[in-house]
């Protein structure tokens, strides 16, 4: 009974609690145990286990007074760059030891407010920079789709301990963030769904920065009328965040049963890589079948300045960076480290708290927005940036939707790629155009490759048309089906 509360969905989790079918204390410790028994994943850096038993207690008290909110009792994981009232949040770096907040992250807090228990802090690459979780000072997680005598896979990144633990059903929703593909890309990967919201829709107040004109959080669950409901509950206005923007929130999760007939899905003609296996490509086109047998339109569109979309988010994003990270210098914020001298205590602190990618893409950004090179390199790409938003509103004018693979391979091995990061920055290449123009972006898990591995597809919508963007996807899960892991398959 335990491992079978453990695999439900959040509505269905919400339905069984209603109907009295189970406790929030028996959803809870069945969320506890799933992911105890799943620690060879290395899903979760903080453990909350105890402060969700009492919430749990609550929350069925709660019930019992008939005064349950929405997400009374949903067992929720959050990944560790939100910070937490009274729980650790380090952004998996040395940098950030010791660090307990003494308030909560906007979108976090909506959760609490609504109901739902956090049941974990989840692994992430540090300071969300990676596409593989291998960037953690907790160490890298695990892929529940690794073969139990093969080779660990990754589970993407930078938000892969969400992605991973809502795959291993070790609870039903995570929250992660995403700021070049960081839901969507350890979503596919894990063959859940990610979803990245409009930017603006969801505060990023409270949410350690990595680059803050792209950072947006986002629900990763089993299911797109799950990632509905979740989304509803953390997204709206908040005056504490400037690029919070102030519209209201639809019914998310009843638009869901809105009829799809005569939506126009544009396909974008530049995705069309020659170096994409077969497998994806192919799975691209079943997707394009699905629509059109759903009743869609299907029309191919260009978006002429996608190829310079990758250079240009490593550009901006390492300046960004370098900008936000500048203040954990050993002084005011994170850990420290020993010097004779200001200098050295700057030099050594940032040395000795952050990692090897964290250390690259500062001076990344450090040099971009250097004097003599900031026109040449940043102010270029930030020009670029506006055509590719461009291209966006140009194909809108004819889609609705567009239709595009997720990821260019499925998940890699643990090390495949750790010494060559451009071959890890590629990852990137499909969901990087949506994060630079700001607009929403789905994955739905869609299929297996040869070798059994999931794979997803990614749609991208109008700017605060999430509506419209579920919808869509609501018709590539129920043509797809759902995928599990073998090792946790029902």
């Amino acid at each position: 009974m335990s491992s079978d509360l453990a695999r439900l969905g959040v509505a269905e989790a919400a339905d069984g609690l209603a109907a009295g079918d189970c406790s929030a204390v028996e959803l809870v410790e069945a969320c506890i145990a799933a992911q105890e028994a799943a620690r060879d994943l290395n899903v979760v850096v903080a453990d909350t286990a105890e402060r969700a038993r009492a919430a749990a207690v609550h929350a069925d008290q709660r019930r019992r007074r008939n005064e349950a909110r929405p997400l009374e009792g949903i067992p929720v994981a959050v990944k560790d760059i939100f910070c937490t009232e009274g729980v650790a949040t380090t952004a998996c770096s040395r940098i950030l030891d010791g660090f307990v907040p003494e308030y909560e992250s906007t979108v976090s807090a909506r959760l609490w407010e609504a109901g739902a228990i956090l049941v974990g802090k989840t692994n992430m690459d540090e300071f969300a920079m990676g596409s593989s979780n291998e960037t953690s000072r907790c160490g890298p997680v695990r892929n529940p789709w690794s073969p139990v005598d093969g080779p660990s896979l990754v589970p993407g990144g930078s938000s892969g301990g969400s992605a991973a633990v809502v795959a291993a059903s070790a609870v039903p929703a995570a929250l992660g963030t995403d700021t070049g593909g960081s839901i969507r890309q350890p979503a596919s990967f894990c063959g859940v769904v990610g979803l990245k919201p409009t930017y603006g829709r969801c505060s990023r107040w409270g949410i350690i920065a990595f680059a803050s004109s792209l950072d947006q959080a986002g629900p990763l669950t089993r299911s797109v009328a799950d990632a509905a409901l979740i989304l509803e509950h953390i997204a709206g206005f908040d005056p504490r965040d400037s690029t919070s923007a102030d519209l209201a929130v639809p019914d998310l999760h009843a638009a869901l049963q809105g009829n799809v007939k005569g939506l126009r899905v544009g396909v974008p003609s530049e995705y069309r890589l020659d170096s994409l296996p077969s497998s994806i490509s192919d799975l691209w086109e079943q997707g394009i079948v699905w629509f059109r047998d759903a009743g869609a339109e299907l029309r191919e569109v260009s978006l002429p300045h996608t190829r310079y979309a990758l250079p240009a988010y490593y550009i901006v994003a390492p300046a960004e960076a370098s900008a936000n990270l500048a203040r954990y210098d050993g002084v005011r914020f994170g850990a420290r480290s020993m010097g004779t001298d200001p200098d050295e205590l700057y030099t050594r602190t940032r040395r000795d708290g952050f990692g090897e990618e964290v250390r690259r893409r500062i001076m990344i950004g450090g040099y971009v927005l250097s004097e003599g090179y900031y026109d040449a390199y940043y102010l270029r790409a930030q020009q670029v940036r506006t055509r590719i938003a461009e291209d966006f509103r140009q194909a809108f004018q004819d889609v609705d939707v567009l239709l595009t693979p997720t990821t260019p391979s499925s998940a890699f091995p643990e090390g495949d790629k750790t010494d060559d990061p451009l071959a890890m920055y590629v990852n990137d290449i499909f969901t990087v155009p949506a994060s630079l123009a700001g607009l929403p972006a789905i994955s739905v898990p869609a299929g297996l490759d040869e070798a059994g591995l999931p794979l997803g597809l990614q749609l991208v919508g109008r700017a605060f048309d999430e509506v419209t963007l579920l919808q869509a996807a609501t018709i590539l899960e129920d043509a797809a089906g759902t995928f599990r892991p073998p090792t946790v398959a029902a």
